[in-house]
């Protein structure tokens, strides 16, 4: 029973792969399994370690709340408090898996994408390596960003205190409140991203974005009201003014694009105009 166990967790298939690259549905299957095993069994390890510096964690984790206090006016008071029995056993245990997914993410991500790569053509894992490689900085970079302007966030909204009144902030309510702040700055900065993956495809000509432009902007700075937790427009303006400045890059690069596929088809004989056999 172990020895097959431990032949799963290596995923060796019991049928190799064909010559022609193909491989039965149940060795699809037993790979994926195997997979799923390895990338659980490190995320599991990695939670037992984060338990192990969860002081550390969550001294940075809060961190960006006592810069905000800093920033209060003297007679405006504020702190951390626990407002349930099993709260910060919970607390705790969220923390160090969100700390433990992000830290592995590198691997099971590895694992995700050696699951799929045999079935890709050379131009598609060209392209998703680009992918890859631009897509992971432009994620950590956006969650950098998220951390850098939280405790202005916190200080303009615990700011509205009145004075007397003391702002009790239940930790559980600001770890779930920072890790939204710092997922909504990481995803949207691979919004630009995307466009470009589009127009390479051939979905979104570069021409499209410089007439909706003006819509563009608008629906970014929509988009950053709605989707940054705080209501102050600090958070909105350091959301939007990136994602903008990254959609004027992916704007020059998609024209660059067209050109070079223009120029490429011309000297081919092939009309731009013409339609695709499919």
């Amino acid at each position: 029973m172990f020895s097959r166990l431990f032949g799963l967790y290596r995923g060796k298939p019991q049928n190799p792969v064909g010559d022609d690259g193909r491989m039965a549905l149940a060795d699809h299957f037993r790979e994926l399994r195997a997979r799923l095993l390895r990338a659980i069994t490190v995320l599991v390890l990695a939670i037992i370690v984060a338990l192990l510096f969860y002081d550390q964690i969550f001294d940075f984790v809060t961190s960006p709340y006592t810069d905000a206090k800093t920033q209060l006016n003297p007679n405006v008071e504020s702190k951390l408090i626990s407002s349930d029995i099993g709260g910060p056993l919970m607390i705790q245990l969220k923390l160090c898996t969100f700390v433990a997914i992000g830290a592995t993410s590198p691997y099971w991500l590895w694992q995700i994408w050696a699951f799929i790569l045999p079935g890709l053509n050379p131009r598609e894992r060209k392209w998703s390596w680009v992918f890859i490689c631009v897509a992971s900085p432009l994620f950590l970079a956006g969650m950098a960003l998220g951390f850098y302007i939280l405790p202005k966030g916190l200080a303009v909204l615990i700011g509205f205190t009145q004075t007397g009144v003391e702002n009790l902030v239940d930790v559980g309510r600001y770890v779930g409140f920072l890790t939204q702040m710092l997922l909504v700055f990481g995803v949207a900065f691979e919004i630009p991203l995307f466009v470009v993956m589009l127009n390479l495809v051939g979905v979104l000509p570069g021409r499209v974005l410089g007439r909706y432009r003006p819509w563009i902007v608008l629906g970014t700075f929509v988009f950053a009201a709605i989707a940054t937790p705080s209501t102050d427009p600090f958070s909105m303006l350091f959301l939007a003014v990136p994602m903008l400045v990254l959609f004027g890059i992916s704007e020059v690069i998609t024209r660059a694009i067209d050109r070079t596929r223009a120029r490429r088809a011309e000297a081919q004989g092939i009309p731009l105009d013409e339609a695709s056999p499919l």
